[in-house]
């Protein structure tokens, strides 16, 4: 795995790091993947437990599956890729900013605060029925039970709770493409670095921000565990696990010993 000469850039007065977290770096910690699976849990397809037609036909099964997953989520800790993350957020403040694509609250475990989760978060929970603001739960709801929205209760209704994750088939939140599309307007002509860690680019608009750091003037590198399908569009590929390489590229040990 080639890291040599780290990142000298974020060494410069000014610099700013956006950095962007896919599946890998939470299966370092141990979090399986649909992908493991080929696509299936318990035989069922994604579009079963992670779409809003899955909700409306088996909401019990869509349940089962994300309390499941909130307890596997409680039982990993981060890795030193987490860690690094939020040891280089430390030293950026408001310069440093993280996208992740997961859901699994291991990076703000590890100590980051920067952080816009674009598909929600297993510890969140909101209603399917009314604009109730998404709220911390972290309870693992037992078979056979479902959650209903309270504040839907007293005006008459009875809508269900469900996880406050972005499913197959729904928007991602303007509000958080709005304030990652600022961040990088406000890091044009700066030194500007943009990182993509454990993704394999292929989602949309995730996969679209390389594009937009590059014509903002960013450097642009990517860390996997292979090639993705984007790979050439960054200007440098590093091959291996994030947990050893954000570390290493970061040169945080060269760093503690100054």
């Amino acid at each position: 795995m080639e890291i040599a000469g780290g990142i000298d850039l974020l060494r410069e007065e000014g610099a700013r790091l956006l950095v962007l977290t896919g599946a890998g770096v939470s299966a370092e910690s141990g979090l399986r993947t649909f992908r493991d699976s080929n696509g299936l849990w318990e035989e069922h397809r994604v579009e079963d437990v992670a779409s809003p037609e899955g909700f409306d036909r088996d909401p019990q099964l869509v349940w089962r599956f994300y309390s499941m997953r909130r307890n596997q989520a409680k039982t990993v800790e981060p890795n030193p890729g987490h860690r690094a993350l939020a040891e280089v957020e430390k030293r950026l403040g408001d310069r440093f900013m993280l996208v992740t694509q997961n859901v699994d609250g291991l990076h703000q475990r590890a100590g980051s605060e920067r952080v816009i989760e674009i598909h929600g978060s297993l510890f969140r929970t909101k209603c399917s029925g009314c604009d109730l603001e998404p709220f911390d739960d972290h309870a693992a709801y037992l078979e056979g039970t479902l959650p209903t929205c309270d504040n839907c209760e007293k005006r008459g209704g009875n809508s269900l709770l469900r996880p406050d994750i972005v499913w197959f088939g729904e928007m991602l939140d303007p509000a958080h493409l709005q304030a990652i599309d600022a961040f990088m307007r406000r890091a044009a002509g700066k030194p500007f670095v943009f990182i993509a860690a454990g993704t394999s680019g292929a989602v949309w608009p995730a996969a679209g921000l390389v594009n937009q750091a590059r014509s903002l003037g960013a450097s642009t590198i990517l860390v996997n565990a292979e090639p993705a399908e984007n790979t050439a569009r960054f200007h440098r590929f590093v091959q291996g696990k994030s947990a050893s390489a954000l570390p290493a590229l970061f040169d945080l040990n060269a760093s503690n010993n100054r």
